[in-house]
């Protein structure tokens, strides 16, 4: 099955397929006055919807953070999910899963708002850092915007509050830099700004644990698994900006950015400023392991 010629996508909202261009919410929507609300990116490979349960849980664990009530149980869900693909006939895209808190006034008050807003999108997407930086690496700088702490905004809630991540992607695109690397309250490395990092020192592989205020990527805990699989050593510590600045290698996970090698912190080549050999074991594998149709839901 394939999309339609020159047919625009249709976008789930709240039970009905719409043309993209008739796809609207009300303004009044306190996803767009407040950012009140949660989301998911998600990837299809080949027909198969990568991990969707294990987004769809975490999609349900965001909402409860918020206590924001979403319409349908889990599976339900998965099941829309699902539906919107198939009807829009990708067999490689990327979804947008998003739940609003709905229409209220423009007050704070959660409790003046209705029923909450389900929206699923279906497209194309390459990778967000572009689709040739894995073999160059791409270029980062340590962001002064501090990644908001675990007693804050966390981003282990992945809402529609993304002000954080902006504001460090706004200065790294003015240094002339591919992303940001952003700091904890307290100088520790968290992670880039929509995605997870990991760097390479003596053979061992090295991530920041959610205690720097990350989001447990879904990514991430793929990469960890891989890694196991491999034989290669995991650590989740603090890491100081030295330790990544003079790690051996360096990369970042997402499901927008999927694996990406990091080559400079600035002008200061990670190990020689070329994707290393760890990365490239660990992304040989998740080439495969992400169409292996067990590591996903089949919509097709």
């Amino acid at each position: 099955m394939s999309p339609q010629e020159g047919r625009e996508p249709l976008v789930y909202i709240n039970g009905e397929l719409y043309p993209k261009s008739e796809a609207k919410v009300s303004v009044f929507d306190h996803g767009l006055l407040y950012g009140d609300g949660v989301f998911e990116g998600i990837r299809v490979y080949n027909g198969v919807i990568f991990k969707l349960r294990e987004h769809v849980d975490r999609l349900y664990r965001s909402a409860k953070v918020l206590r924001l009530s979403i319409p349908m149980d889990r599976e339900q869900m998965v099941q829309e999910v699902v539906r919107t693909v198939r009807a829009n006939g990708f067999r490689d895209a990327y979804i947008r899963l998003i739940v609003t808190r709905g229409v209220g006034d423009l007050g704070l008050d959660p409790r003046k708002c209705g029923r909450p807003n389900v929206i699923i999108i279906v497209e194309h997407l390459e990778p967000i850092l572009g689709s040739g930086v894995r073999e160059k690496g791409i270029t980062v700088i340590f962001s002064s915007t501090r990644r908001d702490p675990v007693q804050s905004t966390s981003h282990e809630v992945k809402s529609l509050n993304y002000l954080n991540s902006i504001l460090a992607k706004i200065e790294a695109i003015e240094a002339g830099a591919d992303d940001a690397i952003m700091l904890d309250s307290r100088g520790f490395v968290a992670e880039a700004t929509g995605a997870n990092v990991f760097i390479v020192r003596n053979g061992t592989l090295i991530t920041p644990p959610v205690t720097t205020g990350i989001l447990p990527g879904i990514t991430r805990a793929v990469v960890i698994e891989i890694a196991g699989k491999l034989g290669i050593p995991v650590q989740e510590r603090d890491i100081t900006p030295v330790e990544f600045m003079t790690a051996d290698e360096a990369f970042v996970t997402g499901t927008g950015a999927e694996l990406v090698p990091i080559g400079y912190v600035g002008k200061v080549p990670i190990g020689d400023g070329r994707p290393g050999p760890i990365f490239r074991r660990i992304l040989e594998e998740f080439n495969r392991y992400k169409v292996d149709p067990r590591n996903g839901v089949p919509a097709f």
